[in-house]
């Protein structure tokens, strides 16, 4: 096994610690007849961490070649990328992977007899038969899984490194690699884009009542998405109205059309440049997406938005958008003094006025999401009680209960009408 691994090209960016890399050093001092209990044991912790992996992602039959396929899924390297969502290509590069594939292959079907035999035991053979409990796992991990089983069974029928070609090349084209191919959302974090793994499977039409902004706002994103002119957006107005998860709900809508969100919270926005240059040159569609922003007076993050926006010397790349909600209009906090050119610290105290308000100019499209009246929050209410079968009440009955409710419990809105609906559903 040593042997294959270091004749990887495109693959042999191994972590150190990867378990190829450590299952590729003990094969080496196998080879050098090393000491039997000192190899048992790391071969021990290196079946330990296959076996944590495959329980993270639902791995099974073959935990071994379920590997092998997550780190081929999950490798950038100069094959992966430049197949991500395009057309099959021709070039040199398809040369050293199908000798890399050549390799795979052949550790794909690796026999781990010998090993087993000089070590008395079957731990590999368990892992190559594994039969796995089914356990439910979050969204993003579910994905991952599902994906390596189906890869992983396709290339365990593949005749030669020709047919491994195919599949992966079909893979990296049709889905992408790594946390783009399978993540819906991602934030940063220790300087890297990392998945959300736990995300709302909540549908633009789930959304109960504003129906205009919600065409504007999958219009936008359908021109963005079939790479067409679009606009960075900003909804503004009441809390509680569905902001927020009208930007989610985008996500699961266009996600199999590429549609990438990434959140980023205020005090990131200095890191906002590094966060673009990662994204910029992917072959996918991404809205940064910038949740309840707002700025006091003193607080100067603001520029750095400003700058990325429209501004900056490099201009923003094609595949990348804003969107953010806030429950102010204008973002940055406004003081009667600043529409006074009176001022005892600054000479002309209205470019200060400018300077907070050209924010929002920037924003191409501005979308209000105002309190619903009371009749539109009962509708509400209605609406969101038909999805629950539990709920036997009358509708009479219902408005009745949902008048009390928004009386002590924040007034009406989207969010205090859920929150109504859930108390229902909670005590029938």
């Amino acid at each position: 096994m040593y042997k294959l691994t270091s004749e990887l090209i495109l693959y042999r960016d191994l972590e150190e610690k990867s378990i190829l890399s450590e299952l590729s050093g003990v094969f080496y001092d196998f080879d050098n007849k090393c000491d039997k209990v000192f190899l048992k044991n790391r071969v021990n912790d290196i079946l330990r961490r296959v076996l944590e992996l495959a329980e993270k992602y639902g791995f099974g039959r073959n935990l071994w070649q379920d590997y092998l396929t997550f780190y081929m899924l999950t490798n950038e390297n100069p094959l992966s990328l430049s197949c991500e969502n395009a057309p099959a290509f021709d070039g040199s590069v398809n040369s050293f992977a199908r000798s890399d594939f050549k390799i795979i292959k052949q550790l794909f079907d690796f026999d781990f007899s010998p090993i087993e035999e000089y070590l008395g035991t079957n731990c590999f053979t368990l892992i190559t038969h594994y039969d796995a409990a089914p356990v439910q796992k979050n969204e993003y991990d579910m994905r991952v899984g599902k994906a390596v089983r189906e890869v992983s069974g396709l290339i365990d029928k593949a005749k030669d490194e020709y047919g491994v070609y195919d599949i992966l090349t079909r893979f990296y084209r049709e889905k992408g690699v790594g946390v783009f191919a399978f993540g819906k959302a991602l934030c940063f974090s220790g300087g890297k884009l990392c998945p959300m793994v736990e995300t709302d499977n909540i549908l633009l039409e789930h959304l109960v009542g504003y129906s205009e902004q919600k065409e504007e706002l999958i219009g936008n994103t359908e021109a963005f998405v079939r790479r067409l002119p679009a606009n960075n957006v900003l909804l503004y107005g009441d809390s509680g109205t569905g902001k927020s998860t009208s930007i989610r709900a985008l996500a699961n809508m266009f996600f199999d059309r590429g549609l990438r969100l990434v959140e980023v919270y205020k005090h990131q926005l200095k890191d906002l440049s590094d966060i673009i240059s990662k994204i910029k040159n992917r072959n996918y569609r991404f809205i940064i997406f910038m949740d309840d922003l707002s700025f006091e007076e003193y607080e100067v993050e603001y520029k750095f938005l400003k700058a990325a926006i429209e501004g900056g010397f490099e201009t923003m790349p094609e595949n990348v958008l804003i969107y953010a909600t806030s429950n102010r209009r204008h973002i940055v906090r406004e003081m009667w003094q600043d529409r006074s050119d009176m001022s005892a610290y600054e000479v002309h105290r209205s470019d200060t006025l400018q300077e907070k308000l050209s924010l929002f100019d920037r924003f191409g499209i501005a979308i209000n999401f105002s309190k619903p009246t009371r009749e539109e929050f009962f509708e509400i209410v209605l609406a969101l009680a038909a999805r629950h079968p539990e709920i036997t009440l009358s509708d009479e009955e219902i408005i009745r209960e949902a008048g009390v409710w928004e009386i002590y419990h924040g007034g009406v809105s989207g969010r205090s009408a859920q929150q109504f609906i859930n108390y229902l559903a909670g005590k029938a």
